[in-house]
């Protein structure tokens, strides 16, 4: 029960499974959005086009009605009169075989996206499948794909016959009109009427986008297990990430400690810290941190220092509050100016008495260190 439940596609997919989606070709896609944006922009560019293409509709009628005797008889003459034909009714004809090529490319794109992946149109023997083919006819996607077309089919019949019984007057009044009225008016009641049928099936495709996200959705959730496995694939496992951050932790400390050597001075809490610090006071505008450590790094900190003759200032407090408020690399904060100033004065005075240059300086007594920074 326990491996059952844990494989039930119960969780929503990551953003990796969906990219992953995407690029095998797989993205929600609805058929009667596509239909729809066709048939309303062919039903549009009838409505708006029908008047131009009546015209030339029936400038073709005329020519090819008020032939000569003599042309009647000349084969070439007839070829002729078929080819300016067509020169005339084909750039009438371009504007809206433009529009319903465009409509056709974008409506595909408005749900899903611009995809192009080879794995779409590989061959796939699975669907070869009789024991599949059967699972897709009787599935839920094949049931919805049934309601649907009965509904397009009941929607259309109804739009239907409330046009006709609406545009039964104009439809009857067109045999008492001349042929060319009666063209450009049969063309534009032709246009009204497919712009109404077309509009009708937009409550189909409304109904149908939510399904198709829903069902994509559904395809490609995810198993508790599902999600572990791509965190571990993403991350990587916890061992290895362990592994990485111990060997960054090593190469960290090396550095640190290569830096020991150029510290001005070493504070130390007897037992446990120790900060190295360096302050250069004509290239730098604040004392630097230069390594720090606790317990084996802070006594391998005092004997580089020892081996380096770097001076050594016990300060618990000061070594305490520098650790836990400045990383390595950073210059000490505002706050602890005044201790730190005191630490490097002591020390700088120190380097001058043992060259002979003054006299020996007073440790100080005390450090400054402000309240909230007391570890």
């Amino acid at each position: 029960m326990a491996d059952d439940s844990a494989q039930e596609k119960s969780e929503e997919p990551t953003q990796k499974r969906l990219d992953k989606a995407k690029e095998d070709g797989e993205a929600p896609r609805s058929r009667e959005f596509t239909t729809t944006a066709v048939l309303l922009v062919g039903a549009l560019c009838l409505y708006y086009f029908g008047g131009n293409i009546a015209m030339h509709l029936a400038g073709i009628l005329r020519n090819n009605f008020t032939l000569d005797r003599r042309a009647i008889f000349d084969t070439e003459q007839m070829f002729y009169n078929l080819g300016q034909a067509f020169y005339d009714i084909f750039f009438p004809l371009v504007p809206v075989f433009a529009l319903l090529a465009i409509a056709a490319f974008l409506g595909p794109l408005a749900l899903g996206g611009w995809l192009f992946s080879v794995k779409s149109i590989a061959p796939k023997f699975n669907r070869l499948s009789p024991i599949a083919g059967l699972k897709r006819m009787f599935s839920v996607k094949s049931l919805v794909e049934l309601v649907k077309s009965i509904a397009k089919v009941v929607l259309v019949m109804t739009v239907s016959y409330f046009l006709l019984a609406s545009m039964k007057d104009e439809l009857l009044g067109l045999a008492a009109e001349n042929i060319r009225t009666a063209m450009t008016h049969s063309l534009l009641l032709a246009g009204k009427a497919s712009l109404i049928l077309a509009a009708s099936t937009i409550l189909i495709a409304m109904v149908d986008i939510p399904f198709q996200i829903f069902e994509h959705t559904k395809k490609l959730k995810m198993s508790l297990q599902d999600v572990k496995d791509e965190m571990k694939d993403t991350e990587g496992k916890p061992e290895v990430k362990g592994r990485i951050r111990q060997l960054q932790q090593e190469m960290s400390s090396k550095r640190m400690m290569s830096a020991v050597p150029e510290a001005d001075v070493v504070i130390t809490n007897p037992t446990h810290f120790s900060v190295a610090l360096k302050y250069d006071p004509e290239t730098m505008d604040t004392p630097i941190l230069l390594a720090k450590g606790v317990d084996h790094t802070a006594m391998r900190i005092r004997e580089i220092a020892r081996l380096n003759n770097i001076e050594q200032l016990p300060a618990p407090v000061l070594a305490r509050a520098i650790y836990h408020t400045t990383e390595v690399d950073h210059p000490v904060p505002e706050g602890l100016y005044v201790a730190v100033a005191q630490v490097l004065a002591y020390v700088f005075q120190l380097r001058e008495f043992r060259r002979g240059q003054s006299e020996r300086p007073d440790r100080p007594a005390r450090f400054n260190v402000p309240p909230d920074m007391k570890y």
